[in-house]
């Protein structure tokens, strides 16, 4: 044990997918010309009054119960009143001590350790505007049609013990979330974004350290990396006899570092009240088990389904409905193809390449499960061999077009004559006598050397099993 220990607590806020904004009904749609999406209720006009969006409360809901935790009967919209360029009313309608949901909690895996992170609550408010500022710093300019869309904000309990824990906790927040469909999730577009809060006290005290609060972490690697040189940074104040401040500080993903941006908040700075221009809202008992029959299948349950029902390895099967989009596609594969095991080397193998290297979610290409099945199959009957087929597939992935069709305009199907391999076979053998020593001599890779020359003779549409059985034929 090391002679400090790290307490880290996450505040994850999450974009919810309403199509209208949480007081007013601005489009959410992101990524429009700069203040086209604003009306007098999200730009905090005199006179203009919230209305609350009952699909925003629904999906928040959702999301708490997804996330086990209980829904009080009563919850109420405070004023959280402070400053930022970003925020024209100058307070931002939120929830303080009277929060939708509390006492919940989530499993996170980390190194084969499985560990429940306390969630203390969930609660609604809206977002704050955007600023972009010139590149020279001489000025600042500021998009306010994020300016009240709709958040949840899930404030955990301070349970992670490691920049991985607090990883692994994302991960798995995300996951869940992306599967009740309440938010896209999508840490590029602001979806999803995390403040971490961190301290360090001696090993084994009960009494926690002094924390910063890290903002500016626009993915999962970027918490980690902040996180640990945060740990590296508060440790070397200490050792050196130092003092640790509460602060907010923010994270510089090019250099690495974390650097101070002004002393923490507490609550009382931000003078909370409540809000007078919205009524407490009444959460009905029946209406939160309509929204709890909602639930799809979440990760944990499917994860074990996949292991039981396919037999499949826990790291594929985690894999696998890490993303229900995944899970979707590889079991709609799975249902009209007989070996499940093959199907998840193929998701998690070259689809799983092809989409990392295109920055793709599944359900945003042209592939679909019959294209898998179709090329499987065509596999399976030996109309194309195992190299041939991953051919196929990356003209199937950037086109569209079903394998047979790609297979058929190519000229791909594989040889499986035994007369027309067996001069390609006897062509191999006589220009490489030192392999075919090799082999004689008891060295049995060497056929494997010799297999490949026919398969590059071939181009790959060699029956590589008819190869490596005439070889051994020829070379008894």
């Amino acid at each position: 044990m090391g002679k400090y220990e790290t307490v880290i607590g996450l505040e994850v806020h999450v974009e919810l997918a309403t199509e209208t904004k949480i007081f007013c009904s601005c489009p959410t749609e992101f990524g429009r010309d700069p203040n086209t999406h604003v009306c007098p209720v999200c730009l905090g006009f005199p006179g203009s009054l919230p209305v609350l969006n009952a699909l925003a409360v629904e999906f928040a809901v959702k999301a708490a119960l997804a996330l086990n935790c209980e829904i009080p009967p009563f919850a109420k919209f405070d004023r959280k009143n402070y400053f930022y360029p970003d925020l024209p009313k100058a307070y931002q309608i939120s929830q303080y001590d009277l929060p939708l949901a509390v006492n919940g909690c989530l499993e996170i895996e980390v190194d084969g350790a499985k560990k429940s992170i306390g969630i203390t609550r969930v609660h609604m408010e809206e977002d704050a505007g955007k600023l972009i500022h010139s590149d020279d710093g001489a000025y600042s300019l500021t998009d306010y049609n994020r300016t009240g869309v709709p958040l949840i904000e899930i404030v955990s309990e301070p349970d992670m013990r490691s920049p991985q824990e607090a990883k692994a906790y994302l991960e798995k927040l995300k996951s869940i979330l992306q599967y009740t469909g309440v938010s896209d999730v999508k840490m590029e577009e602001g979806s999803l974004r995390c403040d971490a809060n961190i301290s360090i006290m001696p090993a084994g005290s009960n009494k926690f350290g002094t924390r910063s609060e890290i903002k500016n972490m626009n993915s999962f690697k970027a918490v980690q990396r902040g996180l640990e040189y945060e740990v590296e940074r508060q440790t070397q104040v200490l050792n050196s006899g130092g003092k640790l401040v509460q602060e907010t500080r923010g994270w510089d993903e090019n250099k690495g570092v974390t650097y101070s941006m002004r002393s923490k908040e507490e609550a009382h700075d931000y003078r909370y009240f409540p809000d007078p221009d919205l009524v407490p809202v009444i959460v009905e008992r029946t209406w939160v088990e309509e929204i709890r029959s909602t639930l799809p299948e979440m990760p944990d349950a499917r994860r074990t389904r996949y292991m039981s029902k396919w037999g499949l390895p826990e790291y594929d099967a985690g894999v696998l409905t890490a993303s229900r989009a995944m899970a979707d596609f590889f079991e709609a594969v799975a249902a009209e193809y007989h070996d499940a095991k093959a199907v998840s080397n193929w998701v998690m193998g070259e689809i799983s390449k092809h989409l990392n290297a295109e920055g793709l979610g599944i359900n945003e290409t042209k592939l679909t499960p019959s294209h898998l099945v179709q090329l499987l199959k065509l596999q399976d009957n030996g109309t194309i061999s195992g190299k041939i087929a991953k051919t196929v597939f990356e003209d199937m992935f950037a086109t569209g077009r079903m394998p047979s069709e790609i297979v058929e305009e190519k000229g791909l199907v594989q040889i499986s004559d035994a007369d027309a391999i067996a001069s390609i076979v006897d062509m191999v053998i006589a220009e490489n006598p030192q392999s075919v020593q090799d082999y004689k001599n008891g060295k049995e890779k060497a056929i494997s050397f010799l297999v490949g020359q026919v398969m590059k003779l071939s181009k790959g549409k060699a029956n590589p099993e008819l190869v490596n059985r005439l070889f051994k034929e020829k070379l008894k």
